[in-house]
């Protein structure tokens, strides 16, 4: 979630954020954008709200949207990492994992410290590694070498096919599927 660190907010300005979460999180998106629209028409350069109407819009399955938000955020606030990690998130649900992953990158060099685009990279590229040998698979039918390798990726690394995320629930065992970036 967007951190807050331009000091402190107006108790009134805190309130707008406290009432658009409660209602995203009490699953009333449509209110929450209604509400953060309202926001950001009268406060059209803070980014903290308008990054929350980005996060509402890809709760509601409004990617195209989403990313339109998010990436307004990243050219009018550069600096700010948590929109670069949202823009990766959507791009990667798309299984576009090289945008993917330069959006990651870019949240990383705004903040060295950021430890979810770090791991959110990670997931992006196993993702990659497992396009890449995928490709090799089909260009060299004959390589012994890649099948022990995808074996593993899909073990450890990549959610399980229905049917075995199923039978696995059945048996009370944890999936080991990559975290999605968030």
């Amino acid at each position: 979630m967007f951190a807050i660190f331009w000091g402190c907010a107006g108790s009134a300005r805190a309130d707008q954020y406290a009432d658009v979460n409660t209602l995203l999180r009490s699953g009333r998106a449509n209110e929450a954008l209604v509400k953060a629209d309202a926001y950001v028409a009268s406060n059209p350069r803070d980014p903290q709200m308008r990054f929350l109407r980005g996060v509402i819009l890809t709760e509601q399955g409004k990617q195209s949207d989403a990313i339109n938000a998010f990436t307004a955020l990243t050219q009018e606030f550069p600096e700010l990492p948590e929109p670069y990690n949202n823009l990766a998130a959507l791009y990667a649900a798309q299984s576009q994992f090289g945008r993917a992953r330069d959006a990651l990158e870019t949240a990383i060099q705004r903040n060295p410290n950021y430890a979810t685009a770090h791991e959110n990279l990670g997931d992006v590229y196993v993702r990659l590694a497992a396009e890449s040998y995928g490709r090799a698979q089909q260009l060299d039918k004959k390589n012994t070498t890649v099948a022990p390798k995808m074996t593993l990726l899909r073990e450890v690394f990549l959610p399980k096919p229905p049917a075995a995320k199923a039978k696995s629930t059945d048996n009370n065992a944890s999936d080991a599927g990559t975290a999605t970036p968030r």
